[in-house]
């Protein structure tokens, strides 16, 4: 229907999360129209992000910055000692603007429907107990209390938490998750201020 290229890029935009078809062709033919400079910029962004930005040592918040610690993780002695888990980096930032919560994040890096072992392999769940084991590896001289299973309240989500819960147990820590405010197959990155808040102080 389309020219190769326009194919071709529509092919990457419906790759993105939560972009069909449909949205990805607007994407390609909005690119279409831009001037010369405005792609020239768009493509520098996308060079700066991939140089400039880095994944923190302990929570894997992507930032920019010195040394392997995000600015969250940095000021650990200013937070409470509770580690909440969540499923990707538009989860923590929903979390953190309201600054309801004082402690620390863990990015899992998605969920998993069925529990097959490809699926799992994809998640940092390795890399999570070995943080919570041992926090001063990665820079944080930590002794963690709490863990907060921040998963979304989805399918998904909720066969990752009981899965996570399984494996965490041994650990001999309190575990909770986030309580009444959440409805029933929401996201937490959509929800407002009152209904994270509700979440975060009815954990259980």
């Amino acid at each position: 229907m389309f020219s190769p290229a326009i194919e071709k890029l529509i092919k990457i935009f419906s790759k993105f999360p939560t972009v069909g078809p449909r949205t990805a062709t607007r994407f390609v033919f909005y690119l279409l129209n831009l001037s010369e400079q405005e792609v020239e910029e768009l493509l520098n962004s996308i060079r700066e992000l991939r140089s400039k930005t880095k994944y923190c040592l302990f929570c894997f918040k992507p930032f920019e910055g010195q040394g392997g610690l995000c600015e969250i993780c940095k000021n650990y002695f200013s937070r409470e000692p509770i580690l909440c888990v969540v499923e990707k980096e538009t989860d923590l930032a929903a979390i953190e603007e309201p600054k309801i919560y004082k402690g620390l994040y863990f990015i899992l890096g998605g969920t998993v429907s069925h529990l097959r072992k490809k699926d799992l392999e994809k998640l940092r769940i390795e890399e999570l107990l070995e943080r919570i084991k041992n926090p001063e590896k990665f820079g944080l001289p930590i002794k963690f209390k709490e863990i907060i299973l921040g998963n979304n309240l989805t399918t998904e989500g909720e066969a990752t938490a009981l899965y996570l819960e399984q494996k965490l147990k041994p650990l001999g820590l309190k575990i909770t998750r986030l309580g009444r405010g959440l409805p029933i197959g929401g996201e937490i990155e959509y929800s407002d201020e009152e209904t994270l808040k509700s979440a975060l102080e009815s954990r259980k």
